[in-house]
């Protein structure tokens, strides 16, 4: 997510060099970069022109402390005007104090309509509401049927009554949730291509039927400036009351999310970033500005987490880390816990630059997981509890059953032992905690990660091997605990005197 913009707008603050003092000339350069990172984002011209006017009022003068460089400075200044741009926080939904509290979702076709309101409609049923679907997309084929399976996979129920008007029907819809004790109604609505007549009286009808509390626009983030004038459009037919983004997970530019409260005066409420039914997250302007800005959001990804991972499964996990008694039936049980996060992708992009980029290139993604999946899967009950059991027979068979390599199986039994044993080391940290939540697959990435410290950790066992073969030490556990290098310097000292004594 917002990759280009990120990689641009990093390329820009570096280009500010080292000064004492911000002053309007030595950041122009700087500024004209990160005016063409907006544009080609597909910002808004208006929003763009208007958010550096107000990064160069405040930065022109600004002194710059010692151990922070001017690149840094205008960093934090950019980050906060994009904060207030895109702000405030006004995310989530509106309850009415009598309940239903009835949620009107409107928009163009093929910007995710339908499938949004499913998510909103789960995203609610989590929060402890008791929601009521309506199907009222009677132009578009299938939308009915879509509505329907969705409502299936979240046990929500769907209203919808064939043959009848949308005004109508929302109408009755009202009546069925209020005798079915269900105290929010989101309404799906017909999309169109552009926005015309039928689809705008069509809504107002609606609207006069139900007198929604809130209404949201679904609007496609991909489309850039093209969803925003759409928003700006539907807002001087229709009051809005928010604005929903979707597919902010393909969304490289993030155009879109940084314009559209300035061009509509409406906020973001929420922000669409997968396919699943529950990859909708309310929207906060400050993580927004730091995922934008290449910083991750690290929060967004904790408070997943929480929803996701049984506190007391992990911690039962950790200890079992620390104790060298983590099996493989515990390895696959963090490796679906992961994959409940969401994609790895995604989960990279939560992370800041620098770590992502460290992920990305230790050649770790989803299909690395599913191999590891599959070969797990593919031991029996008593190979997963114990790893000694397998001998070279067991290793082909797992192979050939999980349509890996021999190699594969091997990385993976060579991994899982060295994570046991650094675990037992360890015995808690920063290290300890990510091994709680990601099992093996951190002795992976760390393994792939810090080549250079595998091969040092061979150099020293090859020269502890020569030496002990040579009879120049006694204990090949000298060397490590340190013994083996005093006893060294020792006989070197010794030789040195009967050096001297000789002459």
């Amino acid at each position: 997510m917002f990759e280009s913009i990120s990689n641009s707008l990093q390329k820009a603050f570096q280009k500010l060099g080292k000064r004492g003092r911000l002053t309007e000339d030595n950041i122009q350069e700087g500024l004209r970069d990160i005016r063409t990172a907006l544009l080609e984002a597909d910002v808004h011209f208006k929003v763009a022109k208007d958010l550096l006017k107000e990064v160069t009022s405040r930065a022109v003068g600004e002194d710059v402390v010692k151990s922070v460089t001017p690149g840094q400075m205008i960093v934090k200044i950019f980050q906060d005007v994009l904060i207030e741009t895109m702000g405030p926080t006004i995310s989530g939904v509106e309850f009415a104090p009598n309940p239903p509290t009835v949620i009107l979702i409107a928009g163009l076709q093929g910007s995710g309509k339908t499938t949004t309101c499913a998510k909103l409609a789960g995203f609610l049923r989590k929060k402890g509401r008791n929601p009521l679907l309506v199907a009222a997309d009677i132009q578009r084929p299938a939308a009915v049927e879509q509505l329907k399976i969705l409502g299936e996979q979240l046990e929500v129920p769907v209203f919808h009554q064939h043959g009848m008007s949308p005004p109508l029907m929302c109408a009755d819809a009202l009546s069925s949730a209020a005798a079915g004790g269900r105290d929010t109604v989101v309404i799906d609505t017909a999309g169109r291509l552009h926005i015309d007549e039928p689809l705008m009286q069509e809504l107002n009808d609606i609207r006069g039927a139900v007198k929604p509390h809130q209404t949201f626009l679904v609007c496609d983030a991909m489309t850039g400036q093209d969803a925003v004038n759409s928003a700006k459009e539907f807002n001087e037919r229709l009051e809005l009351d928010g604005v929903i983004l979707t597919k902010l997970d393909g969304d490289t530019r993030g155009g879109a999310a940084i314009s559209v409260k300035t061009v509509t005066g409406k906020p973001i409420k929420f922000v669409g970033v997968g396919e699943k039914l529950d990859d909708l997250e309310p929207f906060y302007p400050d993580r927004m500005a730091s995922r934008i800005l290449g910083m991750g959001d690290v929060v967004s990804l904790v408070e997943k987490a929480q929803d996701v991972i049984d506190k007391e499964q992990a911690e039962e996990q950790v200890k079992k880390l620390f104790e060298a008694e983590f099996t493989f039936e515990d390895f696959l049980v963090q490796l679906q816990s992961v994959k409940k996060l969401g994609s790895l992708k995604d989960l990279m992009g939560h992370l800041p630059g620098g770590l992502g980029s460290q992920f990305k290139d230790a050649g770790v993604d989803d299909k690395s997981m599913v191999r590891l999946e599959a070969i797990i899967q593919s031991m029996t009950p008593q190979e997963k509890l114990k790893p000694d059991l397998f001998d070279m027979s067991r290793k082909r068979r797992v192979a050939k059953g999980s349509g890996t390599s021999l190699g594969d199986v091997n990385d993976l039994l060579k991994q899982f032992r060295q994570m046991q044993s650094m675990m037992k080391k360890q015995k808690g940290g920063l290290g300890g905690m990510m091994d709680g939540m990601m099992g093996g697959m951190m002795g992976k990435m760390a393994s792939r990660l810090m080549p250079g410290m595998k091969g040092a950790l061979k150099e020293k066992n090859a020269m502890v091997e020569k030496l002990h073969a040579s009879g120049k030490l006694d204990n090949p556990g000298q060397l490590k605990s340190g013994k083996g290098k005093n006893m060294k310097r020792k006989k070197k000292a010794e030789r040195q005197r009967r050096k001297k004594g000789r002459r």
